[in-house]
């Protein structure tokens, strides 16, 4: 499992969008915004390839700096750990404090239902019947 800082997030980001990436190249993208030098961009790459994130190929001039994890690897990663660590595994529980605090716009509410549209037919059996995980009150599959 990696685990990724904000900062290093924001690193990954730029590599996910287009890589490679040399450490000039980010520096350059991230200095009006975030100060950061190339001394400090060199210390989140290196962090980084220690944890098996990114990986260099050794250029003509400059190392280019690869993403080793996909993205949708590294969101599903994330995404689960803040959901166990937050709201005890309970998606359910998640979104509805987000309606209760009026967290959720028109729009999104009708992506939700689109999601779980699609969710539910992918669910679907050959019969025609939905398939539907039940758990108890202790979260085990019943």
């Amino acid at each position: 499992m990696i685990r990724l800082s904000e900062a290093e997030w924001k690193v990954m980001n730029v590599l996910w969008e287009e890589a490679p990436q040399t450490i000039m190249q980010l520096t350059r993208c991230f200095s009006e915004t975030t100060g950061w030098t190339k001394h400090t961009i060199m210390t989140f790459l290196k962090r980084m390839e220690d944890k098996g994130a990114v990986y260099y190929d050794a250029g003509e001039r400059a190392k280019q700096y690869f993403p080793k994890i996909e993205r949708r690897e590294a969101v599903l990663q994330e995404t689960e750990e803040f959901l166990e660590r937050v709201f005890d595994g309970r998606m359910g529980l998640m979104l509805n404090t987000m309606v209760e605090q009026k967290a959720l716009s028109g729009t999104e509410i009708a992506e939700l239902y689109e999601i779980l549209r699609r969710a539910e037919e992918q669910g679907e059996s050959a019969d025609g019947t939905v398939e539907r995980t039940v758990r108890g009150e202790e979260g085990e599959r019943l």
